[in-house]
């Protein structure tokens, strides 16, 4: 017997709904529903709420071949969020930007590189259009890994698409203002990011 038809006849054994055993194992019905439509495993420490719940093993409830199944999941599901902190976190560094002397300033016989706050020659708008973008991304970031904490997969991918196309703005920006240094330094974060991005849609096909 597979581990989903386990978990099914466990629970109707205890005289429990999808919902009640979801509200003891502290998870939505729908992945109580996931798992016993064989569909996808729960992690390591649901996994365990579930042995407690019904005072049976692991063993018990997962075939050898289900358990390597589980661990190779459970894998995917840390790199997966790894790759989401990491792409926060990127969000966030972004607002060195502002201190970093990345910016020409022109002086009476030369041109050298100063940050946004010692104001290079940038017009208002565009002096502006800087602090909101990186500023913008850097909040976005937080909102991110609070996201990634709280398990809102849906609503993180939502923020990761808003934070690339405030991302690529920010590029072209940069690059219409004429601001090399900071458009190949931001270019360089914005495919790391992509390549985050590529790697967590890659292994975000597990349930929690």
């Amino acid at each position: 017997m597979n581990f989903n038809e386990k978990l099914q006849q466990l629970r109707k054994l205890n005289n429990m709904t999808q919902e009640e055993l979801a509200k003891v194992l502290f998870v939505s019905r729908t992945a109580v529903s996931k798992w016993e439509s064989g569909k996808g495993y729960p992690n390591i420490d649901s996994l365990k709420s579930i042995a407690e719940v019904f005072d049976i093993t692991i063993d018990e409830l997962l075939s050898n071949d289900e358990l390597i199944t589980l661990a190779i999941n459970e894998n995917d599901s840390n790199i997966n969020k790894l790759s989401t902190l990491a792409f926060g976190l990127l969000d966030i560094l972004v607002i060195i930007f502002i201190f970093l002397p990345l910016y020409a300033k022109q002086e009476p016989t030369y041109v050298h590189t100063v940050s946004l706050l010692s104001n290079p020659d940038l017009n208002t708008v565009t002096f502006y259009m800087y602090f909101a973008f990186l500023i913008l991304l850097s909040v976005l970031g937080i909102i991110e890994i609070i996201l990634q904490f709280k398990k809102d997969e849906k609503k993180s991918n939502i923020v990761k698409l808003i934070s690339i196309a405030i991302h690529t703005a920010t590029i072209l920006l940069f690059i219409a203002s004429r601001q090399p240094y900071a458009a190949a330094l931001m270019f360089i974060l914005f495919g790391i990011k992509i390549i985050l991005l590529f790697n967590s849609k890659k292994y975000n096909k597990h349930s929690i």
